[in-house]
């Protein structure tokens, strides 16, 4: 968290920096003072603490300053975006072609995980982890309504390390408890 924050804060003095030292520069040229820059910022200022005070539900200035620069970035060019650091990481572990896991393709349906397959010669496949299987736990924690990317970093982790399912399966009347050992998956 305080990585997190610490990540934002310097992005905002980056760009805070880099908005005085152009509106600075171009000053001569017609462009706005620097006065209405501070003065714009002063009304962002004025909008970040009224929905940190006042919205639904409690919100993570980190949420509301990735927000805002998510917003500035993909109002200027809709072909680009920001990535906050946990989407940074995830593109990250995608590009590299691995990461430390089970090795199952999933999808989320009524609530739990389904699979979708699991991928040829991985710990799932070799644990008899199969196409239409519900994960309905993991490590005994239930995953009913979790967000799916919330249950799929829980069940990705350090090779070699091990995780306990508990999976309803077509035809079987009680759960099924597997558990399997997670290795790095190539991609």
């Amino acid at each position: 968290m305080k990585n997190r924050i610490a990540i934002a804060s310097l992005g905002i003095a980056v760009g805070f920096a880099g908005a005085f030292a152009l509106l600075s520069t171009a000053q001569g040229a017609g462009a706005p003072s620097v006065l209405s820059a501070y003065r714009q910022l002063d009304l962002f200022s004025d909008a970040f603490e009224r929905v940190r005070a006042n919205y639904v539900r409690e919100v993570e200035d980190s949420e509301l300053i990735n927000a805002a620069i998510n917003g500035m970035v993909t109002h200027l060019d809709p072909h680009s975006s920001y990535m906050d650091p946990t989407d940074f990481q995830d593109m990250q572990e995608t590009t590299r072609g691995e990461f430390g896991g089970l090795g199952i393709e999933v999808s989320s349906e009524d609530g739990l995980v389904k699979v979708v397959a699991p991928i040829d010669g991985t710990p799932a496949q070799r644990a008899g982890i199969t196409s239409g299987d519900f994960i309905s736990a993991i490590d005994g924690i239930s995953i009913q309504g979790m967000a799916l990317n919330d249950a799929v970093e829980r069940m990705r982790g350090a090779p070699d390390t091990q995780i306990s399912l508990t999976v309803l399966r077509q035809g079987e009347k009680t759960p099924l408890q597997v558990t399997i050992t997670r290795a790095i998956i190539q991609i």
